[in-house]
């Protein structure tokens, strides 16, 4: 049995108009699986031969086995220099389920800068993904804005190989958002999920790797933040800490939007017509490509649109009842923070309807309900440790 995990780029293939990247993961059990990235052919000038993404995608892989990963291929040295702060700080985070392992590759070669100013950002159409190409197009970014050329649509993650239909209705919706700011949207397909890797843990990584392969044609890739710094909650897969680490000197994972809280965003891109119309926040519903106006996020979202004074956007296609905000249930500490950011945004702006009567009973319910089941999960530990001693 090998004692390594070890990963080899094949040739990329050009057929049928796509062009695909393709890697060989070999497990320490002789397991092997084939991990690929695919574009339509146009854009295969900007798929690199690089092993470099190959390596993003498997790092918790590699960290979960806790075997050292060699390359049969090219790496940039400085993205094995970062790969091991990144892997330092997950193994600090989550002791018990990754440590940080030795990296290796026949080739250590630093790429050659891809000679452009362009950017991608990984774009689903969401509020994250819009705020950030809405303010870099706009311009409203500072010194810090990016010359973003296109939004990169992932097939794989939120909507399913399997659904090709699906994503290609979606990928219709946000292609019209994208051309309203002058930006083209490129379509990428990936099995990256099937390496069974924790996907609340490692959608940092897939997303860096996806725009990552690209990088023969941009200089850098951009991540819409999830949580602001004032109320991130660590760890979780893509934050402004180890996101940065998934970079090479030649190529930028950006980390982008962290100062904003999502109502912030949401009064931003209120600003943008189209996103009004194709907004797509939902990933719980029948139907991926459209809002269902019924889960959580749905309902958050409208709540969202409501205080930035936007009122029922057309992305959706009913009004959320009171009865909706209060039942909002069973969900995680992120989402009770960004349900208390709307309040507060409600309260100062003096808005006084019965929904945010509504919000303020389902927040309460769920801090009492989140702090029962902690409670109920200390005494399932400590009966544990007892039955083990």
């Amino acid at each position: 049995m090998s004692t390594v995990l070890q990963l080899w780029k094949e040739d990329t293939l050009t057929a049928g108009g796509m062009t695909t990247a393709r890697a060989v993961v070999e497990y320490p059990d002789a397991k092997r699986r084939t991990l690929w990235y695919r574009v339509p052919e146009r854009w295969k000038p900007w798929v690199t031969e690089s092993c470099d993404p190959f390596v993003v995608a498997t790092v918790f892989t590699a960290m979960r086995s806790g075997r050292p990963l060699r390359v049969e291929g090219e790496v940039s040295p400085s993205l094995l220099r970062n790969l091991e702060e990144f892997q330092a700080a997950w193994a600090c985070w989550k002791p018990g389920e990754y440590t940080a392992v030795e990296m290796t590759a026949a080739t250590e070669k630093e790429r050659l800068h891809p000679g452009t100013t362009k950017s991608a950002v990984v774009f689903s159409g969401g509020v994250d993904s819009c705020f950030t190409a809405w303010r870099h197009r706009k311009g409203e970014c500072g010194r810090s804005i990016r010359m973003l050329a296109a939004g990169v649509m992932v097939h794989g993650f939120d909507i399913p190989l399997e659904e090709p239909g699906v994503f290609e209705r979606a990928a219709a919706k946000a292609a019209a958002l994208l051309a309203s700011l002058d930006m083209e949207l490129l379509p990428l397909a990936t099995n990256f999920r099937e390496l069974d890797d924790d996907w609340d843990d490692a959608h940092g990584a897939g997303l860096a790797s996806s725009v990552m392969v690209l990088q023969d044609g941009i200089a850098a890739g951009l991540i819409g933040s999830s949580d602001p710094y004032h109320s991130m909650i660590l760890p979780y897969g893509s934050n402004p800490v180890t996101d940065r680490m998934l970079s090479s000197d030649t190529f930028a994972i950006i980390h982008d939007g962290a100062s904003f809280t999502r109502c912030e965003k949401v009064r931003a891109i209120s600003r943008w017509p189209e996103a009004l119309r194709s907004l797509r926040v939902c990933w719980e519903g029948k139907q991926k490509d459209r809002n269902c106006g019924r889960c959580e996020k749905c309902v958050r979202t409208v709540l969202n649109f409501r205080v930035a004074g936007a009122g029922l956007p057309a992305c959706f296609e009913r009004e959320v009842s009171d009865a909706q905000v209060a039942g909002i249930h069973s969900i995680g500490p992120s989402q009770i923070i960004e349900l208390e950011q709307i309040l507060a945004a409600a309260r100062s702006s003096g808005i006084a309807a019965s929904w945010v009567d509504a919000l303020e009973v389902s927040i309460e319910r769920n801090r009492q309900g989140r702090a029962g089941r902690q409670t109920l999960l200390q005494k399932v530990k400590r009966v544990a440790q007892m039955l083990s001693a």
